[in-house]
């Protein structure tokens, strides 16, 4: 599925400007924990967080991530959402609960297949 599909379906809001919307979504990836998601998420994933800080952004781009999704409301803060655009980092929030969405992003055929070991 492709990323703007994923937007226009869970009718998420884009903090950022960066419009590139067309990539396919590799699966997706929720946690709060930026060393577990430095671990765990892989290239083209789509991240939901609750974290708006600048950090996010930091992980988002390390990675090569799809995009970040930010759950609950939570406010985004303006050097995030720069660092987001600085590099190529689609950010959105939306008033979902992290649950919610992450249930969402399921029913849309997004998922997190790690590798069995």
């Amino acid at each position: 599925m492709k990323l703007n599909e994923v937007v226009t379906k869970l009718k998420l809001q884009q903090v950022t400007s960066f419009a590139k919307l067309d990539m396919v979504v590799q699966g997706g990836y929720v946690s709060d924990l930026l060393s577990n998601v430095m671990g765990q998420a892989k290239p083209g994933m789509i991240w939901v967080t609750m974290q708006g800080h600048h950090n996010i952004a930091a992980v988002g781009s390390l990675i090569g991530l799809a995009a970040i999704i930010v759950a609950g409301d939570a406010k985004v803060e303006q050097d995030a959402i720069e660092k987001g655009n600085d590099n190529d980092l689609p950010i959105f929030v939306t008033a979902l609960s992290s649950y919610d969405i992450v249930g969402a992003l399921n029913k849309l055929g997004v998922t997190n297949e790690q590798e069995k070991k």
